[in-house]
């Protein structure tokens, strides 16, 4: 594992979103750091190859967001990203993968993660993505989201009441208003799309979200949306 100092941007600017990557190919560790190294918005704080060295590595380099590859050696991303998002202040994860259905992402947007990048994605595009996660986005469009959710059904066991009896009553506590928010996060809206739909700004979307969140006590959108799916609302 490598560490580069942390830098802040220039006068008046925010400081760069600090990335940790992790992942057990030498060469993908190579080129997403080329990629997000080359963004001013960004910084490469350090690398990992394996999840038994996440937690070393982010009480080392404090990343903002962590690079999460799903399959490795020793320990998979999934242990690591629920091991991070168990500590008081954890980084943000983005996993890693080469599929863009796989079970183990669902498993690891359920434990926490804040949405998912296939590898093969285009540099520009995770430089956004990233920038989004730091700012408290999530990095699934709307498309991709009904693309989640369309799996999850696929992929639910015959005997699932129990999740869906759990997310029923995870809902019911709360408000009318709440509920269409989190209806229409579960139906992939965006935050513009929330405000023209609901009559309202989207700097009261936004604080609504974050309403859900502590009360559904969640971490990201993507829950809400999975939750609601749980719910078959």
């Amino acid at each position: 594992m490598a560490a580069v100092a942390g830098m802040t941007g220039g006068e008046g600017s925010p400081p760069p979103v600090r990335v940790l990557i992790v992942d057990d190919d030498a060469l993908v560790r190579a080129g997403l750091s080329m990629i997000l190294g080359g963004a001013p918005e960004l910084r490469v704080v350090g690398e990992a190859a394996d999840g038994d060295q996440v937690p070393a590595a982010v009480a080392a380099c404090a990343p903002d967001v962590v690079l999460m590859d799903i399959r490795m050696p020793r320990v998979d991303g999934l242990a690591a990203t629920e091991a991070l998002r168990a500590l008081p202040r954890p980084p943000e994860v983005l996993v890693l993968t080469t599929f863009d259905a796989d079970d183990q992402v669902l498993r690891a947007l359920r434990a926490g993660a804040a949405g998912f990048l296939l590898k093969d994605t285009p540099p520009a595009e995770i430089v956004r993505a990233v920038c989004r996660v730091a700012a408290g986005e999530a990095t699934l469009s709307p498309t991709v989201t009904r693309q989640l959710i369309r799996h999850v059904t696929a992929a639910e066991p015959a005997g699932g009441d129990p999740r869906r009896d759990r997310a029923r009553r995870l809902l019911a506590v709360l408000s009318e208003r709440e509920r269409e928010v989190a209806l229409a996060l579960g139906r992939g809206r965006t935050n513009a799309e929330i405000s023209a739909e609901l009559f309202m700004s989207v700097a009261t979307v936004k604080a609504y979200v974050s309403r859900l969140l502590t009360k559904l006590d969640l971490n990201n959108r993507v829950q809400v949306a999975i939750l609601v799916h749980d719910a078959e609302l």
